[in-house]
Parts: structure tokens; C-alpha cells; sequence
């Protein structure tokens, strides 16, 4: 009986590591969120808690951040504000990935014009990740289920997670937010529904040296059942997500 005991608190114990007790916001990421010059970003903000996402993250002011495959800059004008006039926040756009997204990598250079100074935007190939200098943070938002696809050359995970921890500084983060495919799927849906199984992320991850730190549940949703296409109307904005932290160890 105590044998048994031991194990149920030991599996309770291992699911209480990965399911990582959620962060105070500070003040300085609240103001960041909060910045007027978001203006209609902060409309997806219920929805996609970058509040609770970036506190996760445990970006702070003066750090250096790589926002990867950054989109229309949701996540970068938080970042830049979070980390402030002696941080710097990297956009990077895998090549492959700014011919599709046309044109947000052009426009992602407007915003060290336009009140977000302590931003440069970077085009590289996929395979060929790197940053101008060591970073705190690399951040990627729906994009990790990219790399193996076909409109991306099938970039194997392992070459883009090498490459980021050898980018990050000794402590720094990896954080990886994603669409959720069944259990057990792999890479089978990354291509087709856009999604991409848990497990299989985060063996890849610590297959390259990091460490799992854990998951945040804020963007979980347990009625999506992971058979729609993530574009599909009837879950499109509301998919259930992982949200998973990677640490380079010291």
C-alpha cells in the first residue's frame, strides 16, 4: 500500500512541475499590454491573454527577445514595451515564411518608426536561424507546427532547436505557443489542420539540450476536440493551445 502511495505522490508531484503555477503580471508588463499604441490589438486580447502568455515567459525590462514568424506584431509591441529602451526585440522571418506572409514582414519595419524604436525586423533562411547577438528569449506564436511543411522546405525541428539554443544566452527561454493536434498524432496534422502534438514538441525540444520548465493552461480549451482545420469557423480563434517553456541550463 505505501508503495503504491508513493507512486500516485510522485505522479502527482511530476504533473504539479508541468503544469506551471501561473506569474504575477508586473506593472511594467500590465503598462505593456496596456499601451495605446497597440490600438486595435487590444480587441484579441481576451482571447489570447498576452498578459498571462508574456508573464509566462518571465521577459523583463533591458532583455533581449527574438519574436519568430511575429505576424502583424501582436506579440512584438508588447514585447518592446516590456522590455524597454535597453532591450531589443528581434523580428525574425524565416525567408520561406515572409514570401507567404505578404505583407506583414514589411510592415513589421514600420514599427521602429512609429514608437517602438528597440525593434529590427531580420529575414534568414529557415534553415539558417540566428540572432546579432545572444538573446533571453526566443518566442514563437502558431508557427512552430510550420517547419516540417512542405511551403517551408520540411525543415526538420531538430536544425531550428539546435540553432535556438545556441542563440540563447546560458538560462534563457524558449517559449512555444501552439495549436493542439490528438495524442499520439506527431507531425501528421502540421501540414493539413495546422496542428501539432505536444509530446512530440517537447521531445524535440529537450532533444536539442533544453530543459522543460512546464505549461501554462491559460490558452487550453477543452471543448475543441483537434479534428478542424485551425481556419474552420467553428473553432477558428478559440483552438485549444499549449503553451510550453524551455529552458537553456546555465
Amino acid at each position: 500500500m505505501k508503495i503504491v502511495l508513493a507512486a500516485v505522490c510522485a505522479a502527482l508531484t511530476l504533473g504539479a512541475v508541468a503544469a506551471a503555477a501561473a506569474p504575477a503580471i508586473k506593472p511594467y508588463l500590465a503598462a505593456a499590454v496596456a499601451d495605446a499604441g497597440r490600438g486595435a490589438d487590444r480587441d484579441a486580447d481576451a482571447r489570447r491573454k498576452p498578459a498571462e502568455v508574456l508573464a509566462f515567459s518571465g521577459v523583463k525590462p533591458g532583455d533581449k527577445v527574438v519574436d519568430l514568424i511575429p505576424g502583424s506584431g501582436y506579440f512584438t509591441k508588447i514585447f518592446a514595451r516590456a522590455v524597454g529602451p535597453k532591450g531589443r526585440v528581434y523580428m525574425i522571418w524565416p525567408n520561406e515564411y515572409a514570401k507567404e506572409a505578404q505583407p506583414d514582414p514589411e510592415k513589421n519595419k514600420e514599427l521602429a518608426r512609429s514608437g517602438y524604436p528597440n525593434t529590427q525586423v531580420i529575414l534568414q533562411p529557415g534553415e539558417a536561424f540566428k540572432t546579432p547577438e545572444p538573446v533571453d528569449i526566443v518566442f514563437t506564436a502558431q508557427n512552430y507546427h510550420d517547419y516540417p511543411d512542405e511551403f517551408m522546405g520540411r525543415i526538420d525541428p531538430a536544425v531550428l532547436n539546435k540553432a535556438v539554443f545556441k542563440a540563447l544566452k546560458p538560462g534563457g527561454v524558449f517559449l512555444i505557443v501552439d495549436h493542439v493536434a490528438e495524442a499520439g498524432s506527431g507531425l501528421r496534422d502540421t501540414d493539413t489542420l495546422h496542428r501539432i502534438d505536444p509530446a512530440i514538441v517537447r521531445k524535440q525540444v529537450t532533444a536539442a539540450g533544453f530543459v522543460f520548465e512546464g505549461e501554462s493552461g491559460v490558452l487550453r480549451n477543452p471543448a475543441d476536440d483537434h479534428k478542424l482545420k485551425v481556419f474552420d469557423k467553428a473553432i477558428r480563434g478559440h483552438t485549444d493551445q499549449f503553451v510550453m517553456k524551455f529552458r537553456k541550463p546555465k
